[in-house]
């Protein structure tokens, strides 16, 4: 009771303050919206915690009611806010990407390939062929030629191929979970969403050939390919910049790091890269390339993660867009069914090979549920490829993944618990100073 007394006394504060300050200045604004949605999430996350659900989906909802819901946080601000995001986004990617050393997941490559492929060939196919099949009667096809449904269909099926490296990464750390299986569900996470990218990228310069003149523009395929390359690239760039300056330096590295995470943040935004893709591959490269110096990057950004989860979820659910529910929301709620049962059957399929654990083929598929930054991004190149109503795909798909935004902790979760590597009490283990502690029990 009284955290939810709290979050009232905080949300007439906050409604208050947003009738005084109506007419300040953005940067005003955006500063107050930011102070109240970081106590905000913090008191949403106990009472998510204690209701047994992940802290992460507390931050999300808590966001959401601000924002969307509520309006105690105006759109301009939170766009005014996104830098801030993209920079804790940069911070948790080069955490995800320091936990995946190249060489150590040689042995396992046959099993990571099976699982990969499973998780983008299932969905890619099954949702394809699903709305293919309704596209006279689907809203964003039925005025459309043959060829525009194939290629509309084609591009949903890549896009749900698409999981969530930074949420990945956030429930691992809320759950200390460092198992053999969460550790793989990273690997997979992050290695799915650059080959769903390539893959989404791909079918779309395809769709040129079937679409109607001037429905799509293969273009921006090319631009999205170009990107990744190149932020990979940066990435790698930057991760052998940071090494160099870490075994010269060994003071302040938190700052160091976050100056990074600046910088990352940055360029990706004035050379339009991706943020995530940037520092994924500098922490990949400090794993793989200089092992010494990926430690110490794990082990700094390990003591300053609540208030970097914080920033970055509860800021993503004041921007969730729901508007397509309205009038879509049988469709979204058919998308996410079938994401959710090929995904399913597509580890499934995986766990058919002695490689594959058990444990990754039955339960694996809810740890890939979550959607986030990278999908968001697909969706912004769906829109630029599509000019007549890339805009209604775009909103479309920003509802699905809004959705897996917020039931994919809780799913994660449950994955995490049916493998052994949480205890049933974890919400008294999150509630402990050291966090969620590994069960013992369980085999993989």
């Amino acid at each position: 009771m009284r955290g939810l007394a709290s979050l009232f006394a905080l949300g007439l504060m906050m409604a208050l303050f947003h009738r005084v300050t109506a007419g300040a200045q953005l940067e005003a604004r955006a500063t107050l919206a930011l102070g109240f949605l970081l106590l905000a999430a913090f008191v949403g996350g106990d009472l998510a915690r204690r209701a047994r659900l992940p802290r992460i989906t507390g931050y999300l909802l808590v966001g959401f009611v601000a924002g969307p819901w509520l309006g105690l946080v105006r759109r301009d601000e939170v766009d005014a806010l996104r830098f801030i995001g993209d920079v804790a986004l940069a911070v948790i990617a080069l955490a995800a990407g320091a936990e995946l050393a190249l060489p150590s997941l040689r042995p396992q490559l046959v099993a990571l390939a099976r699982l990969v492929g499973g998780a983008i060939a299932f969905p890619l196919l099954i949702v394809a062929t699903v709305f293919l099949s309704v596209s006279p009667w689907f809203p964003l096809t039925a005025h459309q030629s043959p060829g525009d449904a194939v290629a509309v269909a084609l591009a949903l099926g890549a896009l749900s191929a698409v999981s969530s490296p930074e949420l990945t990464m956030g429930m691992l750390s809320e759950l200390g979970a460092r198992g053999p299986f969460a550790r793989t569900l990273l690997a997979v996470t992050v290695f799915k969403d650059v080959v769903a990218a390539i893959v989404f990228a791909l079918l779309l310069a395809a769709g040129k050939a079937v679409a109607s003149p001037g429905s799509l523009h293969a273009t921006a395929a090319a631009h999205a390919l170009l990107g990744l390359a190149i932020s990979l690239a940066v990435g790698a760039l930057l991760g052998y910049g940071v090494s160099r300056y870490l075994g010269l330096v060994h003071r302040h590295t938190a700052l160091f790091l976050v100056a990074v995470a600046l910088v990352a943040a940055e360029v990706a935004r004035l050379v339009q890269l991706e943020t995530i893709i940037v520092a994924l591959a500098a922490g990949v490269y400090l794993a793989s390339v200089a092992p010494a110096q990926g430690e110490r990057v794990r082990h700094e950004l390990k003591r300053g993660w609540p208030p970097v989860y914080i920033l970055l979820f509860v800021l993503a659910g004041a921007g969730l867009r729901l508007s397509a529910w309205a009038e879509l929301w049988p469709w979204v709620l058919l998308l996410v069914g079938l994401r959710a049962v090929s995904l399913r059957y597509g580890l499934l399929w995986a766990g058919r090979h002695p490689s594959v654990t058990p444990a990754l083929a039955r339960e694996g598929w809810l740890g890939l549920v979550p959607q986030a930054g990278s999908a968001l991004g697909l969706a912004q190149v769906a829109r630029r490829a599509f000019p007549e109503w890339g805009v209604s795909l775009e909103t479309f798909v920003v509802a699905m993944i809004g959705v897996h935004e917020v039931v994919g902790p809780i799913c994660f979760r449950r994955a995490l618990g049916r493998a052994g590597e949480i205890t049933e009490d974890i919400a008294d283990a999150e509630g402990s100073p050291g966090g969620a502690v590994v069960a013992l029990r369980g085999r993989l």
